[in-house]
């Protein structure tokens, strides 16, 4: 049964993954559509994770009144409902109002079953889980380029992925009675009879405010790799855009593949080892993006930061309930799933204007700047909640 309900989870994992990518790849063809200048992806994108970070600190008291299982079905039914009013929305007013439960189904849904996994699994299966969701954001603007290419549109697009949701909604809701059988550890899957935690309470226990920046300066430091990569090796490297958009895949290819081979590391490496390793592993790539080593340096840059970037989050997320308990554990990764996001939303377009007002040549500095406030964070949280010695 234990091996059944993983089964599911990963492919919720999946299910995450595949809309996350899907408005980046659409919106070239959506904007002219829609009479909007292109700059208005970014509005569609803040409401989606305004709403994110209200149901990601909204996850404990959901989760505790419903259940992981429930919460998961219910999210990814609100994202298919979502994604289905994307594909028939003739104007940007409509998708905006669209976007709201788009974001509010990802929240919840996140925060429940990364902390239902963190309790109930090996840290492995959090890498592999993180790996599918990498598996399920490639599938999205790949589903989305054949509706393009055949006369589909992007209206034909987000309906495809919508159809997708529904059917792993129904998915999902046969697999409830499953939730509440017991897992690998032997806890339950129902929700607790506690009340939940007030978040001024949790805030004040040690080792809090330290996860929650780790998340921000990790988020934000994977996310302006992603979108800022490319223009990077454009701007600053004279590498042309169409082998520029071939190259930023790498560190998208690094993080899928990094997140893969750490399940298998999990063995012989603490999750505090990983996320060291993968901290000094992104060191590597910020010291070989600023070496002046071509096409060839700049490939194998993008590649190592997706590889360091790869364990930190899963890693962290999974050590979530031994440093602070399974009673907080849904709390705080709430915080952590919220803090992520902001990191996500702010400091990529804020590296945007930085960088024009300066010159894009600062990339690996800002990346290496984030790095140092990630590491000093998460180092601070390992002394205070796991002690000197572990």
């Amino acid at each position: 049964m234990v091996n059944i309900l993983l089964a599911f989870i990963y492919l919720a994992f999946i299910s995450l993954g595949l809309p996350d990518s899907l408005l980046g790849s659409a919106w070239p063809s959506m904007y002219p559509q829609l009479g909007v200048p292109v700059s208005f992806a970014g509005i569609i994108s803040m409401i989606i994770s305004a709403c994110t970070v209200i149901s990601a600190l909204a996850s404990d008291r959901v989760t505790r009144r419903f259940g992981p299982g429930l919460v998961t079905a219910v999210s990814v039914a609100m994202t298919a409902a979502a994604l289905f009013g994307f594909s028939v929305s003739g104007s940007f007013i409509a998708l905006c109002l669209f976007a709201v439960p788009y974001g509010l189904g990802a929240g919840s849904v996140d925060a429940a079953l990364n902390n239902y996994v963190a309790i109930h699994y090996e840290s492995r299966h959090m890498s592999w889980l993180h790996c599918m969701w990498g598996l399920g954001a490639s599938i999205g603007p790949f589903i989305m380029s054949y509706s393009l290419t055949h006369g589909w549109s992007w209206p034909g697009g987000y309906r495809s992925i919508s159809v997708i949701q529904a059917l792993l909604t129904a998915v999902l809701l046969f697999s409830l009675p499953l939730w509440n059988s017991g897992s690998k550890n032997g806890g339950s899957g129902s929700p607790s009879a506690s009340q939940p935690i007030p978040y001024g309470k949790l805030l004040r226990q040690s080792g809090v405010k330290e996860v929650m920046l780790t998340f921000f300066a990790y988020c934000a430091m994977e996310q302006t790799g992603f979108l800022w990569g490319a223009s990077y090796l454009v701007l600053n490297g004279g590498v042309s855009e169409e082998t520029a958009a071939g190259l930023a895949s790498l560190l998208f290819i690094g993080i899928t593949a990094g997140r893969l081979l750490s399940g298998f590391l999990t063995s012989r490496f603490s999750d505090t080892a990983l996320t060291r390793i993968g901290c000094a592993t992104v060191a590597v790539s910020v010291v070989i993006l600023l070496l002046p080593l071509g096409i060839t340096g700049a490939s194998a840059g993008l590649l190592l930061l997706g590889l360091g970037c790869a364990p930190v989050y899963p890693c962290v997320i999974h050590a979530t309930p031994g440093r602070f308990g399974q009673e907080r554990s849904q709390a705080v990764i709430g915080l952590q799933m919220a803090c992520a996001y902001i990191g996500t939303t702010l400091v990529p377009p804020f590296f945007g204007v930085l960088a024009r007002a300066t010159t894009f040549a600062i990339f690996p500095f800002f990346i290496l700047a984030i790095l140092i406030l990630l590491v000093l964070s998460h180092e601070r949280l390992h002394r205070l909640m796991d002690g000197p010695h572990s």
